[in-house]
């Protein structure tokens, strides 16, 4: 049955139902390169990237970061999340790094818990593949707002850094790959253009 503007009602994503039915959730980042508008309208958009989160086997770590895409975490009165943020790290091979919307430089912590930080909460899942999601850290159980997703396996990461997502679907992992082939400058390898996620949320 057509809908009320004449187009077909679109079909659920496959993808994203099977991974509801596991019991997961599933979040969204669209992100752009360059520009400075917050809805990215004067930068390129590079694309969407799905994210599966694990949440039956980490929970807490996954609450933290969907609050943070969707802006359901509110402080003094307004959202606060990953929209508007930058990736601020990307290093080819290996990962690209976001999160800190405190100071977008990667010095910035927060949570949507009372303390700054909070525990690692297992090792479950392994740094095994490109697309994996995992947690940021400045050591033992200091898991904030950065995460990074791999671009290729990490193992020494495992037991480090807690796992708790992955790329959803090759159209992702697409954009992962756009986000890996930016340039970047420095020894922190900044990207030279920001990469900002313009829009973020749940599916």
């Amino acid at each position: 049955m057509a809908s009320g503007n004449g187009s077909l009602p679109a079909s659920p994503d496959p993808a994203v139902m099977e991974a509801i039915e596991k019991g997961h959730a599933v979040v969204f980042m669209d992100v752009a390169l360059g520009g400075s508008a917050e809805d990215g309208s004067d930068g390129k958009l590079l694309g969407r990237i799905k994210l599966e989160l694990f949440t039956r086997d980490c929970p807490k770590t996954c609450e933290n970061f969907r609050q943070f895409c969707t802006g359901e975490h509110i402080r003094q009165g307004r959202p606060v999340g990953y929209k508007g943020s930058t990736f601020h790290r990307i290093i080819k091979n290996f990962m690209v790094q976001g999160g800190d919307f405190t100071n977008n430089d990667g010095t910035g912590k927060t949570s949507i818990y009372p303390t700054q930080s909070f525990p690692d909460e297992n090792f479950i899942h392994k740094h095994d593949a490109p697309g994996v999601l995992s947690m940021a850290n400045s050591g033992k159980n200091t898991n904030g707002s950065q995460f990074f997703i791999t671009c290729a396996k990490t193992d020494w990461l495992d037991g480090k850094h807690v796992v708790f997502g992955k790329v959803l679907d090759a159209p992702s992992m697409l954009t992962l790959r756009k986000c890996e082939a930016v340039p970047v400058s420095g020894g922190n390898n900044k990207p030279k253009m920001p990469l900002r996620v313009i829009q973020c949320g749940e599916l």
